[in-house]
């Protein structure tokens, strides 16, 4: 990956810290990221949840 890039989406993600300290795991997660792009659904209809409800004893 590109070096310049890879410091643009970690700048963008609030990760410079942990770029500076950690290199291999931000630019390891970054090409996952990049890699699995593809495979998130989005929701045709605007009002629909892609999970149910955060409430206290649904789904209990």
């Amino acid at each position: 990956m590109d070096q310049s890039l890879l410091a643009a989406m970690a700048k963008a993600a609030g990760l410079e810290k942990a770029l500076a300290e950690f290199p291999d795991d931000v630019a390891a997660a970054a090409q996952q990221a990049l890699d699995n792009a593809g495979a998130v659904k989005f929701p045709t209809d605007p009002r629909a949840e892609p999970w149910p409800p955060m409430r206290a004893g649904v789904g209990l």
